[in-house]
């Protein structure tokens, strides 16, 4: 019997100490955000706008690049926001549809793509916001005209994998600075 008990108390022991290990969850880094304030961005482009006081404006290095191409890069963030300027020739519906076109080439990974309408009449500025649902290389996508001689599309675009998870509060910021950039944009 002191046997059978022995090797009993033994046995559970042994049970009891077997470490159960349980996976951790995944996590993502806290990004600490910081505040903004806005600048305003003149040069000999006809156009204006603000931007934030953490990002650079620069002009499009590309070799294919055309006058009054720019880059909004935020490098804390590994963000860039790529602007291009037309000047309409009676071909505004041409340069909507493309860019509606590079907007949709972006269904092969956006679950959803919304659209809002832009219609600043004090500014006389209208257009289309698209917001990329998923996990599409770019997040944000939006084109802004006067509809008579200025054409002026963005795209958002991060320089990583796109995770809208772990980027959603890095998007959820500039996505505010590209309200703001809309809602400052002014036609010269």
């Amino acid at each position: 019997m002191k046997i059978w008990f022995s090797f009993t108390l033994f046995l559970s022991l042994l049970y009891a100490c077997e470490e159960v290990y349980t996976p951790k969850q995944k996590g993502y880094f806290r990004i600490d955000l910081p505040e903004n304030t806005y600048q305003n961005f003149e040069n000999d482009c006809p156009f204006s706008f603000q931007y934030s006081n953490h990002a650079i404006v620069k002009a499009d290095n590309n070799p294919n690049a055309e006058p009054c191409w720019l880059n909004i890069d935020y490098p804390k963030f590994k963000a860039r926001i790529h602007l291009s300027y037309k000047k309409i020739d009676n071909n505004l519906n041409n340069f909507s549809e493309e860019s509606r076109t590079l907007v949709y080439k972006h269904t092969v990974k956006a679950n959803d793509i919304r659209e809002n309408l832009i219609q600043l009449d004090s500014n006389k500025v209208y257009g289309i916001y698209y917001d990329l649902q998923g996990n599409a290389a770019s997040f944000i996508q939006f084109h802004l005209t006067d509809s008579s001689k200025h054409f002026l599309r963005g795209s958002l675009y991060f320089n990583s994998r796109p995770n809208r998870d772990s980027l959603q509060p890095v998007l959820d910021f500039i996505q505010k600075d590209i309200q703001h950039f809309i809602e400052t944009t002014k036609w010269k």
